[in-house]
């Protein structure tokens, strides 16, 4: 198998240890960069006249960075790639300019899954939370539905049904599996308005949830974010959670969005601020998922 001349890895990558020392297989020369550059300029500079650089969600790599690193001829996100348009680097230009991009998916979804659980347990039952209803409440029975409903949507939808939950799921399609162990799938309106709990599970940058939709979903409820960004339009998110008698729980500021520091004091919203499925075991998935990604780059 062949090497990269030289590989830069720009920003705090995340790569375990024994993995950040396999990369010496796969490269003759390794440059670190453990801080993110201040413009477009410094990042041309750092990636200089390697063949290889790893980045995460940041920074940019747009058309005009690629275009000025020559001798670029792979870029490894260490991170989910569910989209072109969602990328933090330009694939487009990439792919008509011989420069391979490999990203990541579902290495963070069990992580994910306990933050849910144990959000709804603190809800439900008042542990040092405001009870979400005058008497604790069991998962058992309660109505959830999924808006978006992928590896980590599925994932949570089982758990959750094993302890006692009604599941509904809106996405693209309906799940032949999830219909035959009793999951159903529901137009967004439909699932809105039947569901105590709604999670959101959908790409960076989709936006579902609007005013109408906020309206189908009415008041009393629980609404969890499980994606990366913000699943709901800002105002009409804003309004929703004024209303005391519903709960919004994200983990991370990014997930509630640009309103979080107006919100995030309030006894109604639940943000720790910490990414959920960034867990030792996920970070050691990650890292096997980026050499793999090389490997296969070097073995093509």
């Amino acid at each position: 198998m062949e090497r990269f001349r030289k590989l830069v890895e720009v920003g705090p990558i995340g790569l375990q240890e024994w993995a950040e020392d396999k990369l010496d297989a796969y490269a003759s020369e390794i440059i670190r960069y453990d801080r993110l550059p201040g413009n477009e300029d410094e990042l041309v500079s750092m990636i200089g006249d390697a063949d290889a650089v790893l980045v995460r969600t940041q920074p940019l790599v747009p058309a005009s960075v690629l275009s000025r690193c020559k001798n670029l001829r792979y870029v490894g996100m260490c991170c989910s790639l569910y989209s072109k348009e969602s990328a933090n680097v330009d694939i487009d230009y990439a792919e008509k300019h011989g420069i391979t991009v490999y990203g990541i998916r579902d290495y963070g979804d069990k992580g994910v899954t306990e933050f849910v659980v144990y959000a709804l347990v603190r809800i439900l039952h008042g542990y040092d939370w405001p009870m979400w209803r005058r008497r604790p409440r069991e998962i058992t029975g309660l109505r959830i539905g999924f808006v978006g409903f992928g590896t980590s949507g599925q994932m949570t939808a089982r758990i959750l049904k094993a302890m006692g939950a009604e599941i509904s799921y809106y996405a693209r399609s309906a799940k032949e599996d999830c219909e035959k162990e009793g999951m159903r799938y529901m137009p967004l309106h439909g699932l809105l308005e039947r569901s105590d709990v709604v999670i959101t599970c959908l790409n960076k940058g989709v936006i579902l949830l609007h005013d109408e939709e906020f309206r189908h979903l009415g008041n009393g409820k629980i609404m969890i974010n499980t994606s990366i960004g913000p699943a709901a339009d800002m105002p009409a998110l804003k309004a929703w959670i004024l209303n005391d008698s519903n709960t919004f729980v994200a983990d991370t500021s990014g997930a509630v969005g640009e309103i979080y520091q107006e919100v995030r004091d309030r006894k109604n919203v639940l943000c720790p601020d910490v990414s959920a499925g960034m867990t030792e075991e996920a970070y050691d998935l990650m890292s096997r998922k980026v050499l793999d990604n090389i490997e296969r780059m070097l073995s093509d």
